[in-house]
């Protein structure tokens, strides 16, 4: 399985900015997917996740309302759009992917297999 992470950068508060995530080598659409992130310091931490048919997502408090994760089975691609971001959100970003079709624990680094090797995003005017 290979996941590439594409997008970040630098952005300043209040604008926006758009992650992608190039999947491979595994049947994507039966998966489900997620976003994650180390802040400066910190341990790795969940942002976003979503089911294998796009019908249930979750995401972290602190990015409710902010962010939005979509998957695309057409292009093997998960995305997570950031809107409004404030310096906090400033980390590494990964996308994530199990090995297991059904997922109890999506928020948990643990139950996923594979990473991406992350894309830098920095919050800063």
């Amino acid at each position: 399985v290979q996941l590439v992470e594409s997008g970040g950068g630098l952005v300043q508060p209040g604008g926006s900015l758009r992650l992608s995530c190039a999947v491979s080598g595994v049947t994507f659409g039966r998966y489900t997917m997620a976003w994650f992130r180390r802040p400066p310091g910190k341990e790795r931490e969940f942002v976003a996740g979503i089911r294998s048919n796009g019908g249930h997502i979750y995401y972290a408090d602190a990015v409710k309302g902010r962010f939005t994760i979509s998957r695309d089975s057409t292009k093997s691609a998960l995305d997570l759009q950031m809107n409004s971001p404030n310096p906090e959100v400033s980390a590494v970003y990964y996308c994530a992917a199990p090995s297991a079709l059904i997922l109890s624990h999506l928020r948990v680094p643990g139950a996923y297999d594979s990473w991406g090797q992350g894309t830098q995003v920095t919050v800063s005017s």
